[in-house]
């Protein structure tokens, strides 16, 4: 399962979502590196398609689709040269396959450390461009040379030139104008400024649906990631509550679902991941699958048997399903599509699958 790695300075409020979003119990404190380790949970991605097709079918259970996040070790100013938790922070974050950067904007004078999250911002990705210069700037003259003997090496050393210049400028590779097919060599190299990323900046009550707090942020990533404001004390509150209780809440702060289903749902999709759906009186289920995958292998999402024995899948949309009231009645009315080995499963697809082994 691909992971998304919390990115944040002490105190950020990283643990805090980590705990919301996952269920689980890492360590808060009101001072720095109280994560000194990596934690990794899972969150479920709820899913209003799964929840309508689930009634539609009856069914006894309902499995919804989940994200992996992990908890890495607090970073701070110097990182890339060993201040703080500097290796280990790198070493976790390394491992991640895309990046979740949390900046503080709320205020306690209880909890050390800066309010304004385009400072966090600015911070955290200059560590992180300090270390890929090292990284590039080790390789890059090590595969010149390669290259002199083996010129299927060039591409590379030309991704490579491309980067060094593009951090030596203080510039993350994200947000960079390398274009596309240059990122895609840089990838052997993990670079981690080259990871996809999202931005959660945590708010204090008071701000709690006020874009102006977020705009200097959301400016200063224009076309890089996403950026979501969220008040995770508060969301971390309401995380303990029961369904019923949570959703009372919800509605009298006029909150809707509430911030932690929208970072879980921007976490799947940035990690490139998609949802197909099956449905019954047993179970309704999300299956995630990668984007672009074809319909073997979201079989064998399923089952390994029925990759290796696809014959055909019946396919419809999830609304059109639903519109219809049932499989039984899509079938009758002759609106299941009979699709292949070449088709290329979407987000939201309904499917059977038909295999023999």
């Amino acid at each position: 399962m691909e992971r998304l790695g919390l990115v944040g300075l002490p105190n950020a409020g990283k643990s805090s979502l980590f705990n919301a979003l996952t269920g689980a119990n890492a360590p808060v404190a009101a001072h720095p590196f109280s994560t000194t380790e990596s934690h990794v949970g899972v969150a479920q991605v709820q899913d209003h398609r799964l929840q309508e097709l689930a009634v539609m079918s009856k069914s006894r259970r309902v499995v919804p689709a989940t994200v992996e996040f992990v908890d890495i070790a607090g970073l701070v100013a110097g990182a890339a040269s060993g201040e703080g938790l500097g290796n280990r922070f790198l070493a976790g974050i390394r491992e991640v396959d895309a990046i979740c950067l949390v900046l503080r904007a709320f205020v306690d004078e209880n909890v050390m450390g800066d309010t304004d999250p385009l400072a966090d911002l600015q911070v955290l990705e200059l560590e992180l461009v300090l270390a890929d210069l090292a990284t590039v700037e080790n390789q890059v003259d090590k595969r010149r040379r390669a290259a002199k003997a083996d010129k299927s090496l060039a591409a590379g050393v030309e991704a490579l030139q491309g980067a060094v210049d593009t951090l030596q400028a203080g510039t993350p590779i994200y947000r960079s104008s390398l274009i596309p097919t240059t990122k895609e060599e840089l990838k052997p190299f993990f670079l981690l400024t080259n990871k996809p990323i999202l931005a959660v900046v945590n708010l204090g009550e008071d701000d709690v649906g006020d874009d102006t707090v977020l705009k200097p942020v959301i400016d200063e990533l224009a076309g890089a990631g996403d950026v979501l404001g969220v008040c995770v004390k508060l969301e971390a509150e309401m995380a303990q509550l029961d369904a019923g209780e949570r959703a009372e809440m919800l509605e009298g702060l006029g909150l809707g679902e509430g911030a932690l289903p929208r970072v879980a749902k921007a976490a799947y999709h940035l990690l490139g991941r998609r949802t197909f759906l099956t449905t019954g009186d047993k179970e309704s289920r999300a299956w995630t699958f990668r984007a672009g995958a074809k319909a073997p292998e979201c079989a064998g999402v399923i089952h390994s048997d029925l990759q290796r024995g696809f014959i055909r899948a019946e396919v419809i949309r999830w609304d059109e399903l639903l519109s219809l009231g049932s499989w039984n009645a899509a079938k009758d009315a002759g609106r299941l599509r009979i699709e292949g080995k070449e088709y290329e499963v979407q987000d939201g697809d309904t499917l059977e699958i038909r295999f023999n082994v």
